[in-house]
This record gives structure tokens, C-alpha cells and sequence, in this order.
């Protein structure tokens, strides 16, 4: 187990093993930030800057924190081709917000957020940085001491590894500075009637007993992904995207959400004319096989600024090929036929 911890902190450049704190999932790694760092340092009338596109994951626990505190909730918005309007990021950072926080790829949009820029924006506004990168650790090389975030989320089942694990990276000092997120065994050093005294990092975050399975799977995962390379990963799923939106807006009646495939990410979200994305869904799966995701992709702000109650999306990963697009595609058009019946 703690060997997967030394092969997580490697594959993302962490500086130390013990800046890799293992959680449930990104979800939960958020959470852990809000509460433990959040208690301490966001007060009332605090700023707190998110954007328009984040998952529920990045929105709910943010706005729990300003409920338990005062502090406000203001959000970047998005352009119509699905980017951050960096124009107003930037209005945003000079009221100097405590805590900028926001997704490196939107799992809707599939937009690639320009992050190494916007953190070093944050930080010379004097704020703190939470990046949501379950989008886009599995799919891109990502560099946190390239990046200089701040903190850094993400979790093992989008990239190859099993379920019911994340990681939640952080810089030394904040972690060393935050209290327990949970307490219990493991995450203690001693332990008395009425006080106790904290174990060092990453345990201190890890109370209970620990998912090892999970962990190593995890390690299994991140074996895997460097040995094909990140840099091949993201070649392959580029090259799939410019493929697949060609392909895609052949399809009379469908729209496509989000910027072009130069900055986007291996995920397109669409809708078909007038046909409900769940009944897409429905033909896709027992018409031709494919496997399709329908509905607001926990993502209802998103979704209510793009005026729909939902998309279909498609993902692609290392073994996404081309054939399977083409089928993608032959499914739609089995879908226009039934429903102009």
C-alpha cells in the first residue's frame, strides 16, 4: 500500500509520498479541503470564486462551507463555445478572494482549463487553489509542481483503478497546518480519556482502517498508464476527438456542446434533434452496443446555463478506437430512422 502512495506521488511529481492523502474518491477529498482547511481559514464575507461548469463534487461542498460560515460564492461564467471567460476571472481575483477552486477538464464540456495560468493568477491575488483533476490526471500529463497548486483531487476508477478510492495531494505546509478531517485509529499518535495528539502526514487524514486493496489497484493503474505514457494517452484521445467530431456533425439534427477538439478532452456531449438524450441512450445501448451517458452528468448549473435538462456524452479512453465511433454514429442514425417512424 504505501508503495501505490510512492507510485501515485511519482506519476503526478509530487515532491513527497506524504503529500498523497488517500480518500474515498475526489468527492471526498473536496470535502476533507472544506472542512479541515476550510474551518480554519474561510470566514464570514470571505470570497469564495468557482465557475459555472464544475461538478456537483465542486460546487455542494463549497456552498455548505459558506452556509457554516458567511463567507459568499461567486462563479466565472462560461462563453458559448464552453471556455472560461478569463475576463471576468480576473474581476473575480482583484475583489481577492481566499479560495479559488475549479475544474482542470469539465466532464461535460470536455473544455481543458488553461490551470497553470490561472493558479499563478489566483496565487498573486493572494489566494489559495483547489484544482478538481478527476478529469484530467487519467488523461493528460499533470505536473502539481509544475502546476504550483495548491491542492490537487482526483480518484482511481476513472483511470483504470477500482472504486472506493481517491487522492487528494496537497503542499506540505497547508496539510501540516489543517486538523483531522476524521478521527479514530491510525490517524492518531497517542490517545488519552479526554485529548489526543495527531499522527504525522498522510495519516493524520487517514482514519480507520485503510482501503489497501484499493490502494494497490490503484498503484496497478498507475503501472499501467506510465508504462503506455501520458503523453500517448492524450496523443490517442486527441486524435479519437477530431475524429469523433468530424464524424458527429455529419449527423443532421445534432448539436455539440463545448469548444473544439484542440480544447477539449476525450468527452462530447450532444443532444439529437428533439430526442430525449435517455431514449438515445436507450437505442444506442440495444441497437448497436454502445454505451452512452444521458442526463445533467452531475452538472445541473452547467446544464441550466446551456438552457437543457440534459445531453448524451460520449468518453473515449486508451482503449476507445475508431471502429467504435463509426458505430457510434451508425447509432444514430438507427435512432433518427425509429423516431421519424
Amino acid at each position: 500500500m504505501e508503495k501505490a502512495r510512492v507510485k501515485v506521488a511519482r506519476f503526478i511529481n509530487a515532491r513527497q509520498s506524504k503529500q498523497v492523502i488517500f480518500t474515498r474518491n475526489t468527492t471526498e477529498s473536496i470535502n476533507l479541503v472544506a472542512f479541515s482547511w476550510g474551518s480554519t481559514h474561510i470566514a464570514a464575507g470571505d470570497l469564495i470564486v468557482l465557475t459555472e461548469m464544475e461538478h456537483h463534487s465542486n460546487l455542494v461542498p463549497w456552498q455548505l462551507l459558506a452556509q457554516r460560515t458567511g463567507a459568499r460564492l461567486e462563479f466565472v461564467p462560461i462563453t458559448e463555445d464552453g471556455l472560461l471567460r478569463q475576463d471576468i476571472y480576473e474581476e473575480l481575483l482583484r475583489q481577492q478572494p481566499k479560495l479559488v477552486a475549479f475544474t482542470h477538464m469539465s466532464n461535460v464540456l470536455g473544455t481543458i482549463n488553461p490551470a497553470q495560468e490561472m493558479i499563478a493568477q489566483a496565487h498573486a491575488a493572494g489566494a489559495t487553489v483547489l484544482l478538481d483533476a478527476a478529469q484530467s490526471v487519467p488523461h493528460l500529463p499533470v505536473d502539481v509542481q509544475a502546476l504550483d497548486i495548491d491542492f490537487l483531487c482526483f480518484s482511481a476508477h476513472k483511470m483504470l483503478g477500482p472504486t472506493g478510492i481517491g487522492v487528494l495531494y496537497g503542499k506540505r505546509d497547508l496539510l501540516e497546518d489543517m486538523p483531522p478531517f476524521m478521527g479514530g485509529g491510525d490517524m492518531i499518535r497517542t490517545v488519552g480519556l479526554r485529548q489526543s495528539t495527531w499522527n504525522d502526514l498522510p495519516w493524520k487524514f487517514e482514519a480507520g482502517t485503510p482501503a489497501i486493496a484499493e490502494a494497490i489497484g490503484l498503484g496497478a493503474a498507475v503501472d499501467y498508464l506510465k508504462a503506455l505514457g501520458m503523453e500517448h494517452v492524450l496523443r490517442h484521445e486527441q486524435e479519437l476527438t477530431r475524429y469523433a467530431m468530424e464524424q458527429l456533425q455529419a449527423v443532421a439534427g445534432l448539436t455539440i456542446y463545448g469548444p473544439d477538439a484542440d480544447r477539449r478532452g476525450g468527452v462530447i456531449s450532444f443532444t439529437l434533434g428533439d430526442i430525449h438524450p435517455h431514449d438515445l441512450a436507450s437505442i444506442l445501448d440495444q441497437e448497436v452496443g454502445v454505451a452512452v451517458r444521458a442526463g445533467h452528468h452531475c452538472a445541473q448549473p452547467l446544464m441550466e446555463r446551456l438552457g437543457l435538462a440534459a445531453t448524451a456524452r460520449a468518453s473515449f479512453y486508451v482503449y476507445t478506437i475508431k471502429e467504435e465511433i463509426d458505430t457510434l454514429v451508425q447509432g444514430l442514425q438507427k435512432a433518427i430512422q425509429i423516431f421519424s417512424l
